[in-house]
C-alpha cells in the first residue's frame, strides 16, 4: 500500500521538518498513487506558515496507531495514561472510529496532526469507505488537535456549540505549551479545525445502516462536552466525562459534572469508552470511581470553606484520600481542588 506525503518545514531558518501525510491518495501500487497525484494535485495552502521541501511524492504507507475492536465495527485507540512528553509524543488520550455501511465517523483525533495521520492509516487498514464525519468530544488538545487530515479529505467536523470559540481562544496557548512538552517537530503542521456542524442539544448521524446519537451537555468536565452513542452496539463514547485510572480533570463546573454523571448513571449503555483508560468500562459499574472522586472533591472543598481555610492551604488537603485510586494524582488533583474551591466558595 502506498500513500502521498510531502516534506514541510517551519519557515524559520533551521526550523524543524517533518513528512506530512496527504490523505486520500492511498493506492495498492506506487504507479496508481503517482497517477492519482498527477490527476489531482493537493491543496497545499492548508499548510500556511510551512515551507515545502520538494513536491508531493508517494511512498510505502507509514506507521498507524494501534487500535482494538471493542464491538463490531467499533474501534478504539488507547492513549498512554501520562502527561504529554517527548517519549509518548502526546499520545495520551483515547480515540475511536465507527464503520457504517456507507461511511465512517471518527471520534476524537489526538494531540497533534501526526496522530490524525496515524489514525487515518489505522482506518485505511480496516476499510476504504469514506470518512464522512470527525466528531470532537471537547476542546482539550489531546482530543481535538489531530483533526486536520480528516477535514482536508472532506470529512465534516462536528462539535459542541461552544467548541469553535473555545478552540479559538486556547489554540495559541495549547500549541505553545505542547511544543515545549513534546517538541516542535512533533507538533509541526498541527492546527485546530473550524467546526462545520454545531450541536446545541442532540443530533443523529447515519453512517448507512448505523446511527450515531450525539448529545451536547451543559458545563461539566468542560463547557464543550459532546457524547456519541452507537445505536448498533450500545457503545457510548463519553469523551472526558468519564475517566478510568487517570485522575479526572475539572475544567468546567463541579456541580454540573456531577449532575451529568447522575443522568448518565440511569442509562443502559452496553459499554462506555472513557476519554482515558479503558478501552471500555462496564456500565454502570464504570461510573462508581468517578462518582466517588467528585463526591469527595465536593465534600472536602465545602468542609475547607466552612472551616475558613484559604485556598493555598485547602488545596493540599482536598480529596487527598483519593490519591491511592488514581494515576497522575499530583498533577491533576490540585487543579481540581482550585477549580472546585473557586466555584463553591460563594455558593
Amino acid at each position: 500500500m502506498f500513500e502521498a506525503i510531502i516534506a514541510l518545514c517551519a519557515s524559520l531558518e533551521d526550523g524543524p521538518c517533518r513528512d506530512h501525510l496527504l490523505p486520500g491518495y492511498e493506492s495498492d501500487t506506487l504507479a496508481a498513487c503517482e497517477a492519482a497525484l498527477n490527476d489531482r494535485m493537493p491543496d497545499l495552502t492548508v499548510f500556511a506558515g510551512l515551507e515545502a521541501q520538494g513536491s508531493p511524492r508517494c511512498e510505502v504507507v507509514g506507521s498507524a496507531l494501534e487500535v482494538v475492536e471493542v464491538g463490531p465495527g467499533v474501534f478504539v485507540h488507547v492513549g498512554a495514561i501520562a502527561e504529554p512528553n517527548r517519549t509518548n509524543r502526546g499520545d495520551t488520550s483515547n480515540l475511536g472510529f465507527v464503520i457504517g455501511e456507507s461511511s465512517i465517523a471518527v471520534i476524537d483525533t489526538g494531540t497533534a496532526r501526526w496522530m490524525g495521520e496515524a489514525l487515518w492509516r489505522a482506518i485505511r487498514a480496516e476499510t476504504s469507505k469514506p470518512i464522512s464525519h470527525v466528531i470532537i468530544t471537547h476542546m482539550h488538545p489531546d482530543h481535538s488537535l489531530g483533526a486536520s487530515p480528516f477535514v482536508e479529505a472532506g470529512a465534516e467536523s462536528v462539535g459542541h456549540a461552544n467548541l469553535s470559540r473555545a478552540l479559538s481562544d486556547r489554540q495559541a496557548n495549547y500549541l505553545e505549551s505542547l511544543g515545549l512538552l513534546v517538541g516542535p517537530k512533533i507538533m509541526l503542521g498541527t492546527r485546530a479545525v473550524a467546526v462545520d456542524w454545531y450541536i446545541e442539544k442532540t443530533a443523529e448521524i447515519d453512517l448507512g445502516g448505523r446511527v450515531l446519537h450525539l448529545r451536547a451537555w451543559p458545563m461539566a468536565h468542560t463547557g464543550t462536552d459532546l457524547t456519541v452513542l452507537d445505536e448498533t452496539t450500545g457503545t457510548f463514547f463519553a469523551g472526558d466525562l468519564i475517566f478510568d485510572l487517570h485522575t479526572p480533570a475539572l475544567d468546567g463546573r463541579l456541580r454540573g459534572w456531577r449532575a451529568v454523571l447522575a443522568e448518565l448513571g440511569s442509562e443502559a449503555f452496553g459499554q462506555v469508552v472513557p476519554g482515558h483508560g479503558g478501552p471500555v468500562v462496564e456500565w454502570p459499574d464504570g461510573l462508581v470511581p468517578m462518582d466517588r472522586y467528585l463526591s469527595v472533591l465536593e465534600a472536602d472543598t465545602r468542609a475547607a470553606i466552612d472551616a475558613g481555610k484559604r485556598l493555598g492551604e485547602a488545596v493540599e488537603e482536598i480529596a487527598a484520600g483519593e490519591s491511592q485510586h488514581w494515576a497522575l494524582f499530583e498533577a491533576y488533583n490540585p487543579r481540581n481542588a482550585t477549580v472546585a474551591f473557586t466555584e463553591l466558595e460563594w455558593d
